[in-house]
Formats: C-alpha cells, structure tokens, sequence
C-alpha cells in the first residue's frame, strides 16, 4: 500500500468532515485545486486513531514526507497529511517552510507570501473570452491530462468609469462575501492606473494594530466571522502614456506600498502573512465604507517596479527582450519588471537587474507568468491581469 493511500486511510478515519458547516463549500472547493484552507474550523471535530501517534512519531513521519514530495501532483500528500486531523495539521505547518524559503507552494496563504530569491516560480495563466475569466496555474506549460494545479482565477468585470478583476481561489466562485475571496484589481475610466486591493493587510501585525481602521465592503452579519469583509489598498500600478501608439511598448510602474525597498538589500525582509485572518470585526453600522490604506502603514521608501527597456532589433524590426524561452509570440502585453532603486540606497545592481516579475504570450490565451521574491503569486497575478484591459490612452 502507498504512503498516500495510508494517508487517506487516516483522514477517513477521523470521523465526519460534515459537521464543519461554514467551512464546507471552502473544503470542496480546495479539494478541487488541491489546497487546504488556512483556517481554524469554527466547531469541534471527532478525533480519530491517527489522531493520537507519539509527537516524535508523528513529527518524523511529516519531516521525511516534506522532503520526498517536493513538486506537484506528488505533493499534494503533504497536504493530505494536514487534512487528517488536528494535530498532523498543526506538524505540518510547522514543517513547511514559507515559499522564500524552500521554492514551493503549499497552503493558500502561500500564495500571499513572498517568492524565492535565487529562482522564480514558474506559472501560467489560462484565458477564457467567453467567460471573461483568467485561472493561474503551478507549472511550465499546461499538461495533456489537465492534472495542473489551479492557484487563482479571477472574473473580468466592466462598470461605467472602470473594470474590475475579482480574485479568488477557486475558479466557480468570485463572491466578495466569499471565504474564497482573496482580493481584487480596479482600473480608472482609462485603463492606465490600477488600484491593488487584498483582503487582508500584508502582515499579521498589520492586522492586529489596525483591523479596527481598515474599510468594509460589507456588513459583518453576511459573511463569516472569521473572515474580515475588507479591502486594503496595497499597491497601484501605472502605465505610462505612449507617443508612439502601437510602435512602442509599453511602460509601466508598479508602487508596492508595503514593500519597501529595504527589503531588496542584503538582509532585507517582505511582509510575510503567517495565516489569514481569523478574528472577528466590530459591528458596524454602515454596510459599505470606500476602500483605503492602513493608517501609517504604507512605507515612505515603498518598492517600484518598471519595465525592463526592451532593445530594437533592426532586422526583425521590432523591440525585443530576453525570456529565456519561456515567451514564444509576440505581443504587446509581454513585459519584464525590475526593481526601480535610487542610487542612495545599497542596493547591489545585480538584484536591481534581477527580473522580479515576467509576463508573455506562448499561445491563443495562454501566458507563461515567473515570480520572485519580494512579489507574491497574488501581487504577481494582479499586476499581470492589468494588462489585460483595454487602455484607449496608451494604444
């Protein structure tokens, strides 16, 4: 018998998973992308025989299962492992390390945390016209069997002065009364600045000091109590206006306010949220207050980012930029993005030349999207959907 068929034999054993009545649609719905949600259950579950090994036991068990599966589909026994009960859960979030740390996306809020230093996360991102939708994929290129792994999708959705992207964990549901929902991208009238919302504020600490401050979009009685209805404007993005129409590329400026640029010297640190929130919010009466920042909260000194300048190529007769094979057709919405850092900081130039973020076409509605450090996937995912909108002003 496999290790993970011993796995699910465990989680089978444990009882019931029906009587988690809140989180029940959040449970199928990772099942589905293969990710366990980050929160506590609201009402006590029964404890099975796998429940009660030896910590030591248990603890070496999880340890050597961390460090065999380390790509997916295989590492979806690691969350297997934390699906079984409470305290394998509670070992395995111990054990996994955050996505700067060993490369690899575990748990939802992983997706919220910053990536790698050395080497990008590689991804991809599925177009739907008819749908308007997006989906964000773990992996090189789409699989033959469609195994790959689902990280967030996103549903584009037009207003009189603006679009929106709404993001979500799973691809079926993009309700911002959702526990699935994770946050949203606005565009002005034109299509030339973005506004970066998150449901939750960059850091845990954040969220301690200011859950009272931060702006609601709806009445805490219509959603769960764990789930705080908010959204924290995180970073805005820009693109610039372009004299040359559709004979130039584009160029864009992302401020992340909340990285600073501290965080690209030596030693440096990202806002890294351990969970999502989980505490419940003061009542209020007002069922909708407009979208704002955490009050001295944003960095003086936050991060931008621009595109890489891309070089002429006389013969081809077209601009062109370095993606080491991993963007293949033309377009204009292809872009690198590196770090914007004045000289007077101690920034080395190769981090500055380092490409934090790279975004191309390789076929019909199908995007390759590589991530690093200080970026998140979610940071990453919402700047690549704003090139997806129609900007009358630059084109």
């Amino acid at each position: 018998m496999s290790f993970k068929s011993i796995v699910r034999e465990m989680k089978d054993g444990i009882g019931s998973f029906s009587r988690r009545r809140v989180e029940g649609k959040h449970w199928r719905s990772c099942t589905r992308s293969h990710i366990v949600p980050d929160v506590a259950p609201l009402e006590p579950i029964t404890e099975g025989r796998w429940a009660h090994l030896p910590p030591e036991l248990l603890l070496d068990i999880i340890r050597r299962v961390e460090e065999s599966e380390t790509s997916w589909p295989a590492r979806t026994v690691v969350v297997y492992c934390a699906s079984v009960c409470k305290p394998w859960r509670d070992v395995t979030k111990e054990i996994v390390k955050t996505p700067e740390e060993c490369g690899r996306l575990t748990f939802p809020i992983s997706l919220k945390q910053p990536g790698p230093r050395d080497s990008p996360i590689q991804c991809y991102i599925k177009r739907d016209r008819a749908t308007s939708t997006f989906r964000l994929y773990f992996g090189l290129t789409p699989s033959e069997d469609e195994s790959d792994k689902l990280l967030l999708a996103a549903k584009k959705t037009r207003r009189a002065t603006s679009t929106e992207f709404l993001i979500s964990l799973v691809a079926d549901d993009f309700s911002r009364a959702s526990s699935t929902y994770v946050g949203k991208l606005r565009s002005n009238f034109l299509g030339t600045k973005f506004t970066m919302y998150d449901s939750q504020p960059p850091s845990n600490d954040a969220f301690q000091a200011n859950h009272s401050c931060s702006s609601r979009r709806f009445h805490t009685k219509q959603v769960s109590p764990r789930l705080p209805a908010c959204n924290y404007n995180i970073a805005s993005i820009t693109y610039e206006l372009n004299v040359l129409r559709t004979r130039g590329p584009r160029r864009i400026n992302c401020s992340m306010h909340y990285i600073p640029i501290s965080s690209m010297q030596e030693g440096g640190t990202a806002p890294t949220p351990k969970s999502f929130p989980q505490e419940k919010l003061p009542l209020s009466s007002s069922p909708s207050v407009k979208e704002k920042s955490l009050p001295g909260s944003v960095c003086s000194d936050a991060l931008v980012l621009k595109n890489k300048s891309p070089r002429w190529h006389e013969q081809l007769q077209c601009w062109c930029l370095n993606f080491k094979g991993r963007v293949t057709v033309a377009s204009v919405k292809n872009f690198q993005l590196v770090a914007s850092v004045d000289s007077s900081y101690n920034v080395s130039e190769a981090e500055q030349n380092k490409v934090i973020l790279q975004f191309g076409k390789i076929g019909q509605d199908i995007f390759t999207m590589d991530y690093r450090y200080p970026l998140s996937a979610y940071q990453a995912f919402a700047i690549c959907l704003s090139s997806f909108d129609t900007k009358p002003a630059c084109e």
